[in-house]
């Protein structure tokens, strides 16, 4: 989140992608810093997929990461 939020701060657009147990943090500490940047939830969890599954979850995810950072 704080490498996201400089990158923003210098112009430079940025996404992060967290996995749902992960998004009330992201919430919590983006409160705290006073900045939400954009940011892509995916499903959980992350650790142990196959190949497929984690393109799976890419795929799912590419459209919103794009239109994110295009805004």
């Amino acid at each position: 989140m704080h490498d996201i939020t400089d990158l923003e701060r210098r112009g430079i657009p940025g996404v992060f992608v967290a996995s749902a147990p992960f998004a009330d943090a992201a919430q919590s500490q983006g409160d705290r810093l006073g900045f939400h940047p954009a940011h892509v939830i995916v499903e959980h969890p992350i650790q142990d997929r196959t190949d497929e599954e984690m393109h799976a979850i890419a795929d799912a995810a590419v459209d919103q990461l794009v239109s994110s950072i295009t805004k």
